[in-house]
């Protein structure tokens, strides 16, 4: 069996995959050709969609990211599983969206302004996540995480979840997508966690976002087009909203001249929450791939299948 990894690690995580499938024949790159795609029989890493077409070997592609878009439709024939790394971001994209939660809360963005202009100010009244309401929409692993950080700092957390199941006890409620309008204008903060589908693009707009609580902030570490970027702008103009922190955007990259840039109480940071900039979320990607790899090897179940029709 031949295994092409295009994902960089350690040593010690590509051995990790060694021993996942011993006897296999593993190739490192992160510039695979299409001769090294067209022997592969397993792929573990995201590799350029059109080369897959030659991909005739292929018996796995194991994604190193949760989203799979690019690889869906007919990317790949049908009968081969694609897999991706979901619930290896967790903890590092959880932590990104507290530390903007707690900076808008707190009004860092205009103290470092204040910093800049070696202006001595108090900016006024500040909020704290004990006693307000949070609500997460798309309770997965990031959501989940999320939860479980705001829930130990004394928030009062609300989830909504496609398949609601039972309620966790770091959550006051858990909710289907049918109860979003009625569940925004009770949170204090509203982050979104979401994949990019049919079903959640353009999911906040210009109506759903003026049914928020005045003053509230909006969070999004899914994907930008679950949000109305006009409507947002316009929102955070004239005072409905009170702040936004964004890692994802839409369109994307956000360009130079586009207004949102200049929008009051807004955090934009370059879709960096997740991808390899935590050491921990690296080694549970190689993890993933070794477990598949190894139920692969010994004929078990494969964990982590993408949904083809859901998108994930």
């Amino acid at each position: 069996m031949r295994i092409l990894v295009v994902v960089p690690g350690t040593e010690e995580q590509y051995s990790r995959l060694r021993q996942a499938a011993p006897g296999a024949r593993f190739r490192f790159t992160l510039s695979p050709t299409e001769d090294e795609i067209g022997e592969a029989a397993v792929i573990v890493g995201n590799p350029p969609p059109a080369l897959l077409r030659k991909a005739a070997s292929l018996r796995l592609l194991q994604l190193e990211t949760a989203g799979a878009n690019p690889y869906l439709g007919d990317v790949l024939p049908p009968e081969v599983p694609l897999c991706n790394a979901a619930g290896a971001y967790g903890p590092a994209i959880a932590e990104h969206l507290l530390a903007m939660l707690l900076s808008l809360y707190k009004k860092l963005p205009a103290y470092g302004e204040n910093r800049r202009a070696a202006l001595w100010r108090d900016e006024g009244t500040v909020r704290t996540v004990e006693g307000s309401t949070t609500l997460v929409v798309g309770l997965g692993d990031i959501g989940g995480q999320f939860a479980r950080r705001l829930h130990a700092l004394g928030g009062r957390v609300l989830g909504i979840k496609r398949t609601p199941g039972d309620c966790p006890e770091y959550l006051e409620g858990l909710y289907p997508p049918e109860a979003l309008d009625g569940l925004l204008p009770a949170a204090d903060a509203v982050a979104l966690c979401l994949p990019s589908t049919p079903k959640t693009r353009g999911l906040f707009s210009r109506e759903r976002l003026e049914r928020m609580k005045d003053g509230a902030v909006l969070l999004n570490v899914g994907r930008g087009d679950a949000v109305d970027t006009g409507a947002l702008d316009a929102c955070l103009r004239s005072g409905k909203l009170g702040g936004a922190g964004l890692d994802v955007t839409d369109p994307e990259p956000l360009p130079p001249e586009h207004p949102l840039w200049g929008a009051p109480g807004l955090l934009i940071t370059p879709h960096v929450s997740g991808g390899h900039h935590a050491a921990g979320t690296v080694d549970r990607i190689f993890q993933i791939a070794a477990d598949n790899l190894r139920a692969l090897w010994e004929g078990r179940p494969l964990t982590h299948r993408v949904d083809r029709r859901e998108g994930y």
